[in-house]
């Protein structure tokens, strides 16, 4: 990127930008970033700890970046795919508020869908930072052992209602005695995402079943459906933040559930994946080395 394009990125941002070169001296910097940062002139040079400072202002770094330039590049995408997200149930709230001003107002209604907008950004705001504080190591995935059946079992009465609502069953199929290598709260995590994906997409008069137990010196859980499945191109992408095939694009998920699951797995040394295809649902499956 050469210094015209980085200044026409930054003035075209719609997010708080600055570009710095490989001495972190600001090579660019639009109006949004200048308000939140003041130190960001051209020419001036930015520590990482005013950078730190202000954690809404992105950084892109011109070339030959230094070692955390890798870093700053996926906060910057990260952080604006979050402020994307966010945009969505925030401007519906606006509406339905707008709404509320005209003549004849289902008031009822309308502050039933608001309440239901607040619920989803507050929804993506906690998966937000519980992923980064698992990406951070402040939390905690494998520690001990884990029964999965109790789990499974209270992860399912607890998504039930909504999985009537859905017209979804829930078949739990755990192995008595089966233990898996994540903390309790770890393996509800999983479970939790899991079957409320399913519930999410499968579609209604579907099955998803849960399951978990040792096969050929591993151990391993997998949720599993019968619905409306993912197209093939999808499925290497589903772990990815904010994926979203065209089916779920419609849904009030986070985007987040999935890669959660991915992050939670493979800091416990197993491995996670995803089976299936149009009209033949989805299976997500994790394997761990038996203890």
């Amino acid at each position: 990127m050469n210094e015209d394009r980085a200044r026409h990125v930054a003035e075209t941002s719609r997010e708080a930008l600055v570009v710095l070169d490989s001495e972190r001296r600001v090579v660019a910097a639009n109006r949004r970033a200048l308000m939140l940062l003041p130190a960001a002139e051209t020419g001036s040079r930015l520590t990482e700890e005013a950078v730190a400072a202000q954690p809404d202002v992105l950084v892109l770094f011109l070339d030959s970046p230094p070692e955390l330039s890798a870093y700053q590049e996926l906060r910057a995408g990260f952080t604006a795919a979050v402020s994307h997200e966010l945009r969505t149930p925030l401007a519906r709230l606006l509406a339905l508020l707008e709404s509320a001003g005209l003549p004849d107002a289902d008031m009822e209604r309308l502050l039933e869908q608001a309440r239901e907008e607040v619920e989803q950004a507050r929804e993506l705001i906690d998966d937000v930072l519980f992923l980064g504080e698992l990406e951070t190591g402040r939390e905690v995935v494998s520690l001990g052992q884990t029964r999965a059946l109790p789990v499974a079992e209270d992860v399912a009465a607890s998504l039930a209602e909504r999985a009537d609502h859905a017209q979804v069953a829930i078949e739990v199929q755990v192995d008595d005695g089966v233990e898996l290598p994540l903390r309790p709260r770890m393996l509800r995590v999983v479970f939790e995402n899991l079957v409320a994906n399913a519930i999410r997409y499968a579609g209604p008069g579907s099955t998803c079943r849960v399951e978990a137990a040792r096969d050929d010196g591993e151990v391993f859980l997998a949720v599993s459906d019968d619905g409306n499945g993912v197209p093939s191109v999808d499925l290497p992408r589903l772990f990815e933040r904010f994926y979203r095939g065209d089916q779920a694009r419609t849904s009030r998920g986070t985007g987040l559930g999935l890669a959660i699951v991915k992050h939670v797995v493979t800091a416990a040394g197993g491995e996670v994946v995803a089976t299936g295809g149009p009209g033949r649902g989805l299976a997500v499956s994790a394997r761990f080395p038996a203890a």
